[in-house]
């Protein structure tokens, strides 16, 4: 199993997915860490310049259509090896798009990527609805 957390340190869990410059792949096998890697990820920086995806919703959710689909299937494209997608948060568009792609989605508060990963592989790193946005 892989799982991908959207960092810009490759230390800490990053605010948002798309403002993050990498994600760190944690590899595990059985209920150990066998491997890590960082890659490079596209986002806000990437897209700057191309059609903006403002608030559609009264709770000011975004990320909707076929433009911010494309969007995230760019992003999906680093981690379409990967089971598991850990953010601090994301969009609500962001977020059933990558759902959609069949990743197990976790917006989460916890900042430091060893715990998570810790807490997700006990079952412990519980997903808030209330990080999407």
């Amino acid at each position: 199993m892989k799982i991908a957390i959207v960092t810009e340190d490759k230390t800490t869990i990053s605010e948002h997915l798309g403002g993050a410059p990498y994600f760190m792949v944690v590899t595990i096998e059985g209920d150990k860490v066998v491997n890590r890697e960082t890659r490079k990820k596209i986002g806000h920086k990437e897209f700057a310049g191309e059609e903006t995806h403002p608030p559609t919703d009264e709770k000011g959710r975004h990320g909707f259509g076929p433009r911010a689909s494309e969007r995230h299937q760019k992003i999906f494209d680093a981690i379409k090896d990967c089971d598991v997608l850990i953010a601090g948060r994301m969009g609500l568009g962001a977020y059933t798009d990558m759902q959609g792609f069949g990743l197990k989605v976790i917006c989460t508060d916890v900042k430091d990527i060893e715990e998570a990963v810790s807490l997700y592989l006990t079952g412990k790193l519980t997903h808030r609805e209330d990080r999407v946005c």
